[in-house]
């Protein structure tokens, strides 16, 4: 009888933890994004940041550019790889980040490219 209740226990268990990660997969309101997708998204943003400094943007214009890009790195989600590398990729971005706010362009520009290559590398991971 011990084993019966272990056993039905167990199954019940496993039962509820089926039905709540089923039914969390996304929130209605929320829109998820394939990795691959998220990346170009990320890739994108970053460009359209380097290209507003090298065009002469101010440092509030430049930060202004590149928040979205961070923001949007977040949906990035695949494998734990792919979060580890997406982490140091992402370190380059608020770098950037920090140096836009500081005045210091021409460094952010560099930090924006090394986190587009980054970035286009975790293709490779996915």
């Amino acid at each position: 009888m011990k084993t019966l209740k272990t056993i039905l226990l167990s199954l019940f268990i496993a039962a509820s933890m089926g039905a709540v990660s089923a039914s969390a997969e996304t929130d209605a309101g929320r829109v998820t994004y394939k990795p691959a997708e998220a990346i170009d998204m990320v890739v994108a943003k970053i460009q359209a940041a380097i290209e507003g400094i090298s065009k002469g943007a101010s440092n509030e214009e430049a930060a202004a550019l590149i928040k979205p890009a961070i923001d949007l790195s977040k949906e990035i989600n695949a494998n734990d790889k792919v979060d580890n590398a997406r982490s140091k990729a992402n370190r380059k971005l608020k770098s950037a980040l920090t140096h836009a706010k500081d005045s210091s362009l021409q460094e952010a520009e560099q930090e924006l490219r090394d986190a587009k290559k980054d970035f286009e590398a975790l293709k490779s991971l996915i």
